[in-house]
């Protein structure tokens, strides 16, 4: 049973292999076609199998958590712009999760609010797909050398510091 409900749901991810990337109005489209359908069989076939299993067991009680949270599990359906799961953030935070006790040695409220800081900007470094190194060297050379004036502190943002360093590749490129 536990075998079968794997498969079926391995469909869907199937379905975002395929669609990972796209425009979330794509995204939105072909989960209508292709994931709907798939999840309208699979809550029956959920609750038929709720009767033939054990309220206590590990299986029942997944099953059950699962229709008790159909709404939102899935929303993702209707809206491109939603995952089909939080895998994504979950690995994102995982580090910060991980390294509590090792941030023990801010020391004081400064110091947390400057590792906070830190973090903030690495993560969302990677999240641009920027190495983080190489990005916090260069705002940091610009900040010291006074080439960025305090009030365009905005400019060394990630995002806004990828788009200035990808219009510039594309300029000498061209």
């Amino acid at each position: 049973m536990a075998a079968e409900a794997l498969q079926r749901i391995a469909m869907f991810y199937a379905v975002e292999d395929r669609i990972r990337g796209l425009p979330a109005a794509q995204r939105a489209a072909v989960r209508q076609t292709d994931t709907r359908p798939l999840i309208e069989d699979f809550k029956p076939w959920l609750e038929a199998r709720l009767l033939e299993v054990s309220k206590k067991s590990g299986l029942g009680k997944a099953i059950r958590y699962t229709l008790n949270h159909w709404e939102g599990l899935t929303r993702f359906i209707d809206d491109g712009r939603i995952e089909i799961d939080n895998n994504t953030v979950e690995r994102t935070i995982k580090p910060i999760g991980l390294g509590k006790k090792n941030h023990l040695f801010a020391g004081s409220e400064g110091g947390a609010e400057t590792w906070a800081i830190l973090a903030s900007l690495i993560n969302s470094a990677k999240l641009q797909d920027i190495d983080p190194r190489h990005y916090l060297t260069d705002v940091l050379e610009r900040i010291v050398s006074g080439r960025t004036k305090i009030n365009q502190l905005h400019t060394l943002l990630p995002w806004t510091w990828k788009a200035e360093r990808d219009a510039l590749e594309t300029k000498l490129a061209a």
